[in-house]
Parts: structure tokens; C-alpha cells; sequence
């Protein structure tokens, strides 16, 4: 088990780093330091959630500080960077539109992405991820 999270978290934060170093032209060791500054800073409300701040309730009685947690990452930003990409793939300021991304996804060997899928893709899909991050809002807040 040791092995297999090691080699997770390796390959989870080897990730990280190639994109702090495609982004900013900076080196490993930079982008090894910053990315491990980030992610202990970012650990904290996890890491005292239990301890020094068990006491922080932010939504409502008996909720933790990883019930924040939660709901920041699961109903805002997968919905919302779900529909970013969404958007970014078929619409025209993004991507090119959706004879580019068509083209993009279809380039190699293998199943090619459908022509017909266009108007489900561009309008349905985003509505249905508009759908879950209200839902989301309206079972947290509401139901």
C-alpha cells in the first residue's frame, strides 16, 4: 500500500510540476520548492479540521472544516471548470469552434468523435452541468 500511494502522489505531482515549469520557464528545483510550499500551505485546513479549528463550523451545526472542503471542490469547481472546458472545446473563442476541436479529437487512430454529437456537446451537456452546480446549491442550502 506504501508503494502504490507513493507512486501515486509521485506521479500526481510530477504533473504539477512540469506544468509550473511549461508555464513560468522556471527550473526543477524552482518548481519542486514552489509546488511543495503551495500544497503544504493549501494542507492546513485539512491537516488542523480535527484539532486547533474543530470548533469552526462554517456551514452549519456539525459540519467540519472538510465539509467546506467538499463543497468548494464538489459543487463549484468541478461543475464549473467541467462547463470552462465544455465551452472551450466547442465554441469558437476557445478552441477555434467545433470544426477544430472535431479535427483535434479525431487526429490519430481510433474511435473518431461524432459529427452528430455537435448539438448535444455545445447546448445540452452544458446545461446539464449548469443543472448539477444549481442542484448542487439548491440540496446544500435549500433541500
Amino acid at each position: 500500500m506504501f508503494f502504490a500511494a507513493c507512486s501515486t502522489i509521485i506521479a500526481v505531482f510530477e504533473n504539477l510540476i512540469a506544468f509550473v515549469m511549461d508555464l513560468t520557464n522556471c527550473s526543477r528545483t524552482k518548481a519542486v520548492v514552489g509546488n511543495l510550499i503551495a500544497i503544504i500551505v493549501l494542507s492546513l485546513p485539512c491537516i488542523f479540521g480535527f484539532n486547533i479549528w474543530s470548533g469552526f463550523m462554517p456551514l452549519g451545526a456539525g459540519s467540519s472544516i472538510q465539509d467546506l472542503e467538499d463543497f468548494i471542490v464538489s459543487n463549484n469547481l468541478l461543475p464549473i471548470g467541467s462547463l470552462i472546458y465544455l465551452l472551450f472545446c466547442t465554441s469558437r473563442y476557445g478552441w477555434g469552434g467545433w470544426d477544430k476541436f472535431q479535427k483535434e479529437a479525431n487526429a490519430g487512430s481510433g474511435i473518431k468523435f461524432p459529427g452528430w454529437a455537435r448539438f448535444y456537446v455545445s447546448y445540452i451537456l452544458p446545461l446539464i452541468v449548469l443543472f448539477i452546480f444549481v442542484q448542487g446549491y439548491w440540496s446544500k442550502f435549500v433541500g
